[in-house]
């Protein structure tokens, strides 16, 4: 094995230089650091990475916590891990199904805090009330609808993103615009900011805001989404659109459309949230809005490891980009 003690002696230089160059420190001159570079790629050295994070005092461990019980999150995770291993990090996932006791374990028992040098943490369960002790235990990037004192937080701005997918449906033509996705627990914030880009979507179109059009659910599953939308048909008038606050309610109330013997989008369109790749193989694609997954597995790891870093500025609310992806549930095959 090459160590920088051969690497010194074919460089010319110190130990101390070929570690400063090795591990990216300062005060090396652009010369000195050329040389050592030489020396290293001639002798094919590679770094000792666990006896250098045990230097440095850590674990190049990093925890993601998620509700792997939907896809989107699925989807984001393996962009996270790509992130995280092009930096040098390993990230180990523990899936939470938003259940708060769950993610109380993951989060709250110190010892295994101990084991990672920062937490990414999408919080479905439990309030930010009840982050708060855990906020500074270590670093910490979360993600989606709680936003916790004194964490840095990614996500995307909900409300325009459902307010542009409910104009969509106006643009349409269509007058009787459902929304599927309220919930009622104390951490449903992003359920709160969908409805409230519905609604203003609705009034900025002119269309009334009905109680009867606004139905909540349990869950974000397909199941719950074919329930909502069979309660939407029993109605004296029916929707002829309906806005779903993910990609899963959206493909069960396509399905609970079509099994009426009606159709999509003739009879009542149909756009999602999330942009997961089934919405593309559903009969009909779906149109849904995207938010941009790779950027977000970007912010939040660089964030974080700037954390593990020594980072101490203020936190920060960062956003990532999203877009509508119109397909054939709401435009048609000519669409």
């Amino acid at each position: 094995m090459v160590t920088q003690r051969d690497v010194a002696r074919l460089a010319g230089v110190s130990v101390r230089t070929v570690s400063n160059v090795v591990n990216n420190f300062a005060y090396v001159s652009e010369e000195t650091r050329a040389q050592v570079q030489r020396a290293l790629d001639e002798l094919g050295y590679r770094p000792n990475v666990a006896a250098r994070s045990l230097n440095l005092g850590r674990s190049n461990l990093l925890a993601l916590v998620l509700p792997l019980d939907v896809p989107y999150f699925t989807e984001l995770a393996a962009h996270v891990v790509d992130v995280a291993e092009e930096r040098g990090y390993t990230v180990l996932i523990d899936r939470t199904e938003g259940v708060a006791e769950r993610e109380r374990q993951i989060v709250m028992r110190r010892d295994r805090s101990a084991l990672f040098d920062g937490f990414i943490f999408s919080p479905l369960g439990l309030s930010a009330d009840e982050l708060r002790d855990w906020a500074g235990n270590c670093p910490a990037v979360t993600l989606g609808e709680v936003r916790v004192d004194g964490v840095d937080h990614v996500a995307i701005d909900d409300t325009d993103a459902a307010r542009s997918a409910t104009a969509h449906l106006a643009a349409l033509g269509r007058t009787r615009i459902a929304a599927i996705g309220l919930v009622d627990r104390p951490t449903g914030n992003t359920a709160a900011h969908r409805s409230a880009g519905y609604r203003q979507a609705l009034e900025e179109a002119g269309l009334p805001v009905l109680p009867e059009l606004t139905v909540p659910v349990l869950r974000y599953q397909r199941q719950d989404g074919r329930q909502a939308m069979e309660r939407l048909l029993d109605l004296a008038q029916p929707p002829d659109a309906v806005f779903c606050y993910n990609d899963l309610l959206a493909l069960g109330a396509m399905r609970a459309v079509l099994a009426r013997g009606l159709r999509v989008p003739e009879d009542v369109a149909v756009v999602g949230f999330d942009g997961i790749e089934e919405g593309r193989f559903a009969t009909p694609p779906l149109t849904t809005i995207v938010p941009d997954k790779e950027k977000i597995a970007e912010l939040a790891v660089s964030r974080l490891l700037e954390r593990v870093e020594g980072d101490q500025s203020p936190p920060v609310q960062l956003e990532a980009p999203w877009r509508l992806m119109v397909d054939e549930s709401t435009v048609g095959t000519s669409g």
